[in-house]
């Protein structure tokens, strides 16, 4: 009974809401969606039918592709001082918290050794691994049941 109980406070204080997730973004259409949006906008329909007969006969000649691109990310907006953040820079993943930034680069601290000072340029840092650390509810609604449940499978054993 003890080892259980053991176990339990042990899986309760390693258990965290905290995830590092990263930010959704938008995506900017492709050069063929641009010019069928403008199409679209146009002022006469006479000039409409005629853009868009000559796309219909480009997009036969050449396949294209329905991917979207992504928007390129300013990574000096994204990073915000104070924060905590999830990066990878030159091939190792660094939880940091951000303490400034100095023209191109970003002056922080590792979140588990505060006294190490790291100092990165903005080119050093992958765009897309940036994840910030979020409170995550599921995670805290599943760790509210399961303590919910042990409390009512202890006060089950104490009555038997």
């Amino acid at each position: 009974m003890r080892k259980y109980l053991y176990y339990i406070i042990l899986s309760c204080v390693v258990t965290s809401c905290y995830t590092y997730q990263r930010k959704k973004q938008a995506d900017i259409p492709l050069e063929n969606e641009r010019s069928k949006m403008r199409a679209v906008d146009g002022n006469s329909a006479s000039s409409q039918r005629n853009d868009t007969a000559a796309e219909t006969q480009s997009n036969k000649s050449k396949p294209t592709i329905n991917k979207k691109q992504p928007i390129p990310i300013n990574i000096q907006n994204e990073l915000q001082p104070t924060k905590n953040y999830k990066i990878k820079a030159d091939g190792r993943v660094y939880k940091i918290i951000v303490d400034k930034w100095v023209g191109d680069s970003l002056v922080a601290h590792s979140a588990n050794k505060p006294q190490e000072v790291l100092k990165l340029h903005k080119n050093q840092i992958e765009a897309e691994t940036i994840a910030e650390k979020r409170f995550s509810q599921p995670i805290a609604d599943i760790i509210t049941i399961l303590v919910y449940a042990g409390i009512g499978v202890g006060i089950w054993m104490l009555v038997r």
